[in-house]
């Protein structure tokens, strides 16, 4: 369970500054501030007593507001409107009632002198640390609009992916579930009204109706004691995920799954080349900006790779050697990407790539969808068949029998 931590680190220009952030541990929580640029100076678990009570869910901000945030933004300064200005006006329009605020926090430490990214690097669980250091690139090389274009950009594409595949796996999501649904109404409910009349039949019942009916038995029964159980090893298993371990075995199966590893696969490496592009056009250095990929991978070993390159790369080595030599990217993407080394057009090989697996992903969610829809039909058809083939089995024995 993440623990909320207060700290305080200086960044790069050495100003002091304090904040919260969440995490499992004081060495992933002090390994992230590193990655975000700065130096730890202090890192401590707030007390209990310290702590607000909130709920995550309602304190989420969605990557649709912070692309609209970021364009709107955008299109102010490129306009000539002052920060404070900018930040003014866009925290009294956000559609986000967290952003709203957040944004006014932001707007206060600004007014107090703070640079926008150190004003932005006090809320992690809003501004993720692509955004910080994009913002601090932009601030540095004075392009600060054109960063926030490209910010916007890079959320809007991330978004657009996560709805195309939302969209195509509700429909079977949903069939699965009102499967589900209709075979424990028919055991828990139905079936008890045949028990009676099959008692009064006499004689032995078919196999299949015997098996229907010690499996109502044994949900009637046991109900209180299964539910409980069902969602313990459901936490136990998330539990397991959020361990070093655990995390690292479970995303290696996510990419070995017959059907499912290759979409996995794909969106892995689309999210790698779009936010190392991104980050890359936007000057942010290419070892920074590998820890940011690194820690934004959503799997751990593909996370695992780039932190690979990464030391290669201090020692002088070219990015595509050490992804070659470890088998996680496929031979197409380590060629493009040594072909943008040699070009010096990296970051623009790395969109093209970007944007070459976010139509695969589409294109592997359609056919994985057209597969998922008549199976589900199939399943849902036989599941629900058997159980009424078995409740009427013993009435078409005793019809025969009279016959």
């Amino acid at each position: 369970m993440a623990v909320n931590f207060t700290y305080r680190v200086k960044d790069v220009r050495g100003n002091l500054l304090t904040g919260q952030i969440d995490g499992d541990s004081v060495a992933m929580v002090a390994n992230k501030l590193r990655q975000m640029g700065y130096t730890v100076i202090e890192l401590k678990e707030k007390s209990l007593a310290q702590k607000e009570i909130t709920l995550p869910f309602f304190n989420r901000v969605k990557l649709k507001d912070l692309a609209v945030f970021s364009r709107q933004f955008s299109t102010m300064v490129s306009a000539g409107l002052s920060l404070t200005r900018c930040l003014a006006v866009l925290a009294e329009q956000s559609q986000s009632k967290v952003l709203q605020k957040t944004i006014a926090e932001v707007l206060k430490d600004v007014e107090q002198g703070k640079s926008l990214s150190d004003a932005m690097a006090k809320h992690p669980s809003i501004f993720p640390p692509i955004y910080i250091n994009m913002v601090r690139a932009g601030e540095i090389g004075g392009v600060l609009d054109e960063v926030l274009l490209r910010v916007a950009d890079h959320f809007e594409r991330e978004q657009s992916i996560r709805s195309k595949i939302k969209s195509a796996m509700a429909y079977p999501v949903a069939m699965f579930a009102f499967s589900m649904l209709i075979t424990f109404i028919l055991i828990t409910f139905i079936v008890p009204l045949f028990v009676k009349m099959f008692q009064d039949m006499g004689g032995t019942l078919p196999l299949p109706t015997q098996m229907l009916l010690i499996a109502s038995g044994l949900i009637h029964k046991t109900w209180f004691v299964m539910i409980p159980t069902l969602f313990g090893i459901v936490y136990l298993f998330r539990l397991y995920g959020k361990q070093e371990n655990g995390r690292r075995k479970i995303d290696s199966i996510k990419l070995h799954l017959p059907i499912f590893g290759k979409l996995v696969e794909k969106m892995a490496i689309s999210k790698f080349s779009r936010t190392l592009g991104t980050l890359m056009s936007s000057g942010v250095p290419i070892l920074q900006a590998l820890d940011i990929v690194a820690d934004n991978a959503g799997n751990a070993i593909i996370a695992d790779s780039v932190l690979k390159a990464r030391e290669s790369i201090k020692e002088g080595e070219s990015l595509a050697k050490p992804l070659s030599s470890d088998k996680v990217f496929p031979p197409m993407v380590v060629q493009m990407i040594a072909v943008g080394e040699e070009t010096g057009a990296l970051d623009s090989m790395l969109s093209k790539i970007a944007d070459f697996y976010d139509d695969e992903v589409s294109t592997a969610v359609e056919a994985l969808t057209s597969i998922l829809e008549p199976v589900m039909i199939v399943v849902m058809g036989i599941i629900i068949g058997g159980i009424i083939v078995s409740l009427y089995l013993p009435m078409f024995e005793v019809i025969t029998l009279i016959k």
